[in-house]
């Protein structure tokens, strides 16, 4: 079954969660992964993501759209673009929020945008699908149904109506560009002076790479460039990306406050 949430309050549980937040944080997140960070850290607060601040860890996120005090990025995946380090902390208002409350309720949660949009649709074959759009404050966006509707006019299987009513959306909009420039939240980013990140977000199927959620802890879910190949196995069991035997799994935890 392919579903979509157009907001996260109407995401259920399901086998597979694809969080969309296009504009900006699924976007930043696939690109930081492509441009060399090992992982990204999704946390659900800018306080929490503070709080993790280490060695070889980056801060990105974003209030109100602009890049809060004290951190190194904002929420943009041309910033990220251009550096690495070996983790980023990610904090934004909907995006990440969304993709933590994904990750208790779904077995596997993957990171879809427009970047990566034809590689997402190759590993969900077979899957049961459950898009979840990141909206606004609660609220629908445009943009994230406009991706949700490419994805799922792109897969095989029985669609819910909500599934048809995003595929909708994206058929009324000529190219991605204009689907989200159309946005309320295109607009705030033009107001804020980060126009430009809304034709990088727009860029289609240039990265062959899905993140996945490997690992979660309170608050907390740690986004990895997942295996390549479908979701589901010819069992019909969903793959997991958890590396048990890595040494570096333990490294996405919390730092303790110290006296």
């Amino acid at each position: 079954m392919i579903d979509v949430a157009f907001t996260p309050s109407e995401a259920r549980a399901a086998d597979v969660a694809v969080v969309i937040d296009v504009l900006r944080a699924t976007t930043t997140a696939t690109q930081a992964l492509a441009s060399g960070y090992q992982r990204v850290l999704c946390v659900d607060s800018l306080e929490r993501a503070l709080r993790m601040r280490a060695t070889g860890r980056v801060l990105a996120g974003e209030q109100h759209g602009k890049r809060p005090p004290g951190f190194d990025r904002g929420n943009s995946p041309a910033e990220v673009a251009r550096d690495c380090a070996e983790e980023l902390v990610l904090a934004t208002t909907n995006g990440a929020p969304t993709i933590v409350a994904a990750s208790r309720e779904c077995r596997l949660v993957i990171l879809a945008c427009l970047l990566n949009l034809e590689a997402v649709r190759r590993q969900l074959a077979g899957a049961d699908v459950q898009i979840v759009c990141a909206g606004t404050y609660g609220a629908i966006a445009l943009e994230d149904v406009y991706v949700a509707g490419r994805l799922s006019a792109g897969l095989d299987g029985e669609r819910t109506d909500a599934a048809l009513a995003a595929e909708a959306v994206a058929r009324a909009h000529p190219n991605a560009y204009d689907a989200l420039a159309a946005s309320a939240n295109a607009k705030a980013l033009v107001e804020a002076g980060l126009g430009d990140d809304i034709e990088f977000c727009a860029r289609e199927s240039l990265l062959d790479l899905v993140p996945r959620v490997e690992r979660t802890r309170p608050g907390l879910a740690v986004a990895v460039a997942g295996p390549a190949g479908p979701v589901v196995d010819g069992a019909g069991n969903v793959r997991s990306v958890v590396e048990p035997n890595n040494p570096r799994s333990g490294r996405a935890t919390e730092p303790q406050p110290t006296n």
